[in-house]
């Protein structure tokens, strides 16, 4: 059992949402963290004390996922709006819009070298855009559901993928191809990703299940019952030995993957627990939920050796490396139930004075932009969207966020504009968009054939002009 200086330390609190954490990222460098959040924002908090925090308004829509690319010099997010964005993590905020799902993007994911951006949605499809000339390249299609989630393996050449078709994929990003399928007949997967070295993939279920399957095997390795909720994320410390995960019954758990048991279940949300990451170092871990807070903690239990296995995992990344019999956990499936004793941490019990961040915050309007896609959005951030309807499912509601309370903070937020204060209602608004959007995808389809009908219309009145006159003649 660790000792007690070894347990994770919850260190700061961040607070500045104004509804549900959706997702989180740590910048590369461990100083910034990005959340977005069902109050249709992305903030960016300093972790440097009185540092400004900047939030970025333009989502039309919950905010689904964010994530800081791997040089740390763009975020992207995706939205219920059907829009991805890009923006740079300062006070100036410009951004690009992708538009190509015609649904709800639900996550987005860089590769490893920052060449390509990885987007899931609603609309059964996973796209790959490409970075360096900010255009979409293509499509994967083979889910019959919404696909929650995709992301890239850590050398590029694999996406892995979850939907509520019950499925989870893996794509061969050459090929375009899916290469592999693993079936579920009980729930689907909230969350997926790999391990760091690309070895193994695990799943975030529903179900209340977390699941490790070696993915050159096709073989499930481990399966964790330790949650009373659905799980809705999951993170890989950058070591692979550990894995941190957030669900519905307000916790957060961290299972030794190499002793394939639970070590740790933390307290300190009230309510669901939507997110969890850790920093890419691994000695940062953040989650957030329906408290609208950001809980900030630090690691502890594996200091000594993340440098080392670090290392050790950046150099089997190279393209040609073998696989490493190290890099398999417990060599036969390893279901766990939870009667290990383990530590359970409340830190609101335990810690008396600690630090709660509440730094002003700097709104970045994304009036400048440039939209890549078949159609072009709104530069001017429609913010009065009611996201707090979403809340009336029970499922999402935590103590704090009764429906009393849900009202009090919708009539708080005095900036947002209501239903009245809009020329066009929202429904018929978004109704107008999404027909305009369908219309000129069709358009931009069908330029080629007019073009060619507009020219053979062209070829046969200049043939019949030609006949005519030799006939006058």
């Amino acid at each position: 059992m660790a000792s007690a200086t070894e347990d994770p330390v919850l260190e700061r609190y961040f607070k500045g949402h104004k509804a549900a954490l959706a997702s989180l990222d740590f910048s590369s460098n461990g100083k910034q963290l990005a959340t977005a959040s069902w109050d249709t924002f992305l903030m960016l908090w300093n972790f440097k004390p009185h540092a400004r925090a900047y939030r970025y308004v333009g989502h039309k829509d919950v905010v689904t996922s964010v994530q800081f690319s791997p040089h740390g010099n763009l975020l992207a997010s995706a939205s219920r709006d059907r829009t991805v964005r890009l923006w740079i993590p300062d006070k100036r905020g410009k951004f690009s819009e992708f538009k190509a799902h015609t649904a709800p993007v639900r996550s987005v994911d860089f590769s490893a070298d920052g060449q390509f951006l990885a987007t899931a949605s609603e609309d059964k499809s996973i796209k790959v855009w490409s970075m360096y000339r900010q255009c979409f390249l293509y499509s994967l299609y083979r889910h019959t559901h919404w696909v929650r989630c995709a992301k890239f393996s850590p050398d590029g050449r694999l996406i892995v993928s979850c939907s509520e078709d019950k499925t989870i994929k893996i794509w061969d990003t050459t090929n375009k191809q899916c290469v592999n399928n693993f079936s579920d007949f009980i729930g689907f997967a909230n969350f997926v990703d790999f391990n760091p070295s690309g070895t193994c993939i695990a799943s975030a279920g529903s179900d209340q299940t977390v699941k490790v399957w070696d993915i050159r095997v096709n073989k499930l390795l481990q399966h964790y019952q330790v949650h009373s909720g659905g799980v809705n994320c999951i993170s890989f410390h950058p070591s692979g030995n550990y894995l941190i995960t957030a669900s519905s019954d307000g916790t957060l758990k961290i299972l030794d993957l190499l002793e394939g048991r639970l070590i740790y279940t933390l307290q300190g949300h009230m309510g669901p627990v939507f997110t969890v990451s850790f920093s890419k170092g691994g000695e940062l871990f953040a989650s957030g939920g329906a408290d609208t807070q950001v809980l900030l903690w630090r690691t502890n239990f594996d200091e000594l050796h993340c440098k080392g296995l670090n290392k050790r995992n950046l150099k089997r990344l190279h393209f040609d490396s073998p696989p490493h019999l190290l890099d398999i956990y417990p060599r036969t499936p390893h279901p766990h139930e939870e009667k290990v004793e383990t530590v359970e941490i409340n830190p609101k019990l335990e810690v008396i004075d600690l630090q709660i961040s509440t730094p002003p915050v700097v709104d970045i309007l994304s009036f400048d932009s440039t939209t890549t896609t078949e159609t072009s959005g709104r530069t001017l951030p429609d913010k009065g969207e009611e996201v707090y309807g979403y809340f009336l499912n029970p499922s999402l509601l935590s103590p704090e966020c009764s429906p009393t309370t849900t009202k009090k903070k919708t009539e708080d937020m005095s900036d947002l504009p209501s239903e009245s204060q809009r020329s066009i209602p929202l429904a018929v608004t978004d109704a107008l968009e999404h027909i305009m959007e369908q219309l000129n995808v069709l358009t931009q389809v069908g330029m080629t054939q007019v073009a060619c009908i507009a020219l053979g219309g062209k070829i046969h009145r200049t043939i019949l002009d030609t006949a005519s006159c030799k006939l006058q003649n």
